[in-house]
């Protein structure tokens, strides 16, 4: 059993069952989607700190 509280046949077993739930092509794409999107949140994060001037206090 792992710190969860799960052991990893059960996790295992539950992959598996997604992947015949959704497929390896739909896991692929939504793999990707999420990435991309992860990558353009973090650029979005970083642009705004750039936006914010210093504080000028001491």
């Amino acid at each position: 059993m792992g710190l969860t509280g799960t052991s990893p046949l059960s996790l295992l077993l539950i992959l598996l069952i997604i992947i015949a739930l959704f497929g390896t092509q739909k896991l692929k794409t939504l793999g990707r989607d999420l990435g991309e999107a992860l990558k353009h949140f973090k650029r979005a994060l970083n642009d705004n700190h750039d936006d914010i001037p210093p504080s000028s206090k001491p």
